[in-house]
């Protein structure tokens, strides 16, 4: 499950963003948006584009320090931001339907 969720993370593009709970669904686990995040932390995880999975909304869920820095990473991408939300409308990465395989 979590090679599959990873695997999706990688395909995230620079300057665009997806949720948590897309990405579970683009891996074949609708549903699984709190997988997502033990993904993030798994072994194999190292050197994922983390900071490209937001919360519904466009939310910044991390808290603190680690949300900085995932606005920071963000903003060095031209990813824009609609107060404290990411500009979905224009950073939301749509995952191309029937890719994944279960």
């Amino acid at each position: 499950m979590f090679s599959r969720m990873q695997a999706v993370i990688r395909r995230i593009p620079i300057g665009k963003v997806s949720t948590y709970g897309a990405v579970a669904s683009a891996a074949g686990y609708p549903g699984a948006a709190r997988q997502v995040v033990w993904a993030l932390r798994a072994p194999g995880s190292r050197g994922l584009p983390w900071h490209r999975v937001v919360g519904a909304g466009g939310r910044i869920l991390l808290p603190s320090e680690d949300g900085f820095e995932q606005r920071l990473r963000l903003r060095a991408e031209q990813v824009g931001f609609l107060g404290d939300r990411v500009n979905m409308a224009a950073h939301e990465w749509a995952f191309q339907k029937g890719r994944a395989k279960r």
